[in-house]
């Protein structure tokens, strides 16, 4: 059955245990850097507080091994939360335990508290069903709004779900799941992929299960030289998984037989080093061999944008290069633009150097949507079975 929503369940005067996604960076001082994660899950904190349940939050920070570190306490995301929600939330000194239990026994309608890490307990990756079960014991209502967790069989997003009756996905879950969902079923076409980043290992089962349903699939990025070695290029010093390469031939036979198109650079911007001042731009197949390939070339950009021109929907995950350095970053704003020019239809984004991309263009608001679930959105798309949502179907 499909899993309900929080708007579906009953909250009123009852304990709801919220699992976030607040493994937010911190400053050196130790302060929040980067909020963003925190502001996602503001709405349905907000919701649960205005339906005057009694909010217990759960998030993980960091590794800490299964040991209480106090350098990933979840003292500034508490204080972060205070400030944003502009209310208090009482921050338990430990995740289960005596202290834990008299924070949530104190909980009133309508007001937040947060245990520390998960992770200071060793039963929370493990799964442990005593840790879990402790969890579940402050729970009347469990809701997951943490989709970047839902891939992990953890205590928190699986185990404890099996001993809390009520439960459901958050808002920014159930937004995940709707347009990651209709990515996975029937889509306006032409459907096109486009895929960047670094390993190829990581991303093999994602584009064998695109055959079946995209027409295009654009390829950058350091992903793009495995496949251009795999056709007899010379990349020179460039990153490149040899032992793909039989994979990489294999996969672009499947896609000629499944009538994919695969579109490969056709120029790059290569460079001494990702240190280099600028790059120089090379035929894709003949990059010389005391360079590097950092970014797609103009002539690449080009193909790619005009290949975008006409598609109805789109998934774009990863860069088209070096994107953290500024000589080369190009490649990766024009496709974030010309993503974001698609007029018509579904498009989605995932990846941080994607949604990083998608900012700087200034283009953000013109992506339908912008998936920050990380691995549990390549694995939905992917089709495999992931673990916290399965346990709210159940």
């Amino acid at each position: 059955m499909a899993a309900k929503t929080i708007a579906d369940l009953d909250i009123q005067g009852r304990r709801v245990f919220i699992r976030v996604d607040f493994d937010v960076p911190l400053t050196p001082a130790g302060g929040v850097s980067d909020a963003t994660r925190i502001r996602e899950g503001l709405p349905t904190i907000q919701h649960a507080i205005d339906r005057g349940g009694r909010v217990i939050l759960a998030t993980h920070l960091g590794q800490p091994k299964g040991k209480p570190n106090p350098a990933f306490s979840l003292m500034p995301v508490a204080a972060c939360l205070v400030e944003l929600l502009d209310r208090d939330v009482v921050l338990a000194d430990e995740p289960v335990g005596d202290g834990a239990k008299k924070v949530v026994a104190d909980l009133r309608d309508g007001s937040v508290a947060m245990l520390e890490n998960l992770r200071f307990a060793s039963g929370e990756e493990a799964n442990d069903d005593t840790f879990a079960r402790a969890l579940a014991s402050y729970a009347d209502v469990y809701i997951n709004d943490a989709f970047a967790t839902v891939h992990l069989a953890h205590a928190s997003t699986a185990g404890m779900t099996r001993f809390v009756s009520a439960k459901g996905m958050g808002l920014r879950m159930e937004r995940e799941v709707k347009f990651l969902g209709q990515l996975a079923g029937e889509v306006e076409r032409p459907f096109v992929a486009i895929l960047g980043g670094t390993n190829l290992s990581d991303k093999m089962g994602l584009l064998e299960s695109l055959l079946s349903r995209v027409d295009t699939i654009f390829v950058g990025g350091a992903l793009a030289n495995t496949f251009l070695k795999a056709r007899g290029g010379s990349l020179g010093t460039s990153r490149v998984e040899g032992e793909r390469l039989a994979w990489a031939r294999a996969f672009l036979a499947k896609a000629e037989d499944a009538q994919v198109e695969v579109l490969l650079p056709r120029d790059l911007l290569a460079a001494s080093g990702s240190d280099a001042p600028a790059g120089q731009v090379v035929p894709a197949m003949k990059v010389p061999d005391d360079l590097a390939a950092l970014d797609i070339g103009p002539e690449t950009t080009q193909q790619f944008a005009e290949g975008l021109a006409h598609a109805r929907t789109v998934f774009w995950d990863g860069p088209m290069g070096l994107f953290d350095s500024a000589p080369f970053a190009a490649g990766t704003i024009a496709v974030a633009k010309a993503v974001a020019a698609v007029k018509f239809g579904l498009t989605v984004a995932s990846g941080p150097d994607s949604l990083a991309a998608l900012g700087r263009a200034g283009v953000s608001e013109r992506i339908t949507h912008l998936s920050t679930g990380g691995c549990a959105t390549l694995e939905f798309i992917e089709g495999k079975k992931l673990p916290g949502l399965a346990a709210l179907e159940s």
